[in-house]
């Protein structure tokens, strides 16, 4: 398992999330990570998920 950062972000710039996810690999992170980020309720607001190495998996402006 590893983990991954998930951070959202508001309309003015005030961070909603900033939350440690963990997940086997990239793809289930991938798939897995969009479920969480719709349930959240934030998949229009600005958002990122990483991996532990700093790559960028999923990202909305």
């Amino acid at each position: 398992m590893e983990n991954y950062r998930f951070t959202a972000f508001g309309d003015e710039g005030e961070t909603l999330f900033n939350e440690v996810w963990t997940f086997e690999n990239d793809e289930q992170a991938k798939q897995e990570g969009q479920k969480l980020i719709e349930e959240k309720g934030v998949t229009n607001k600005t958002h990122r998920l990483i991996n532990a190495k700093g790559k960028i998996l999923i990202y909305h402006v």
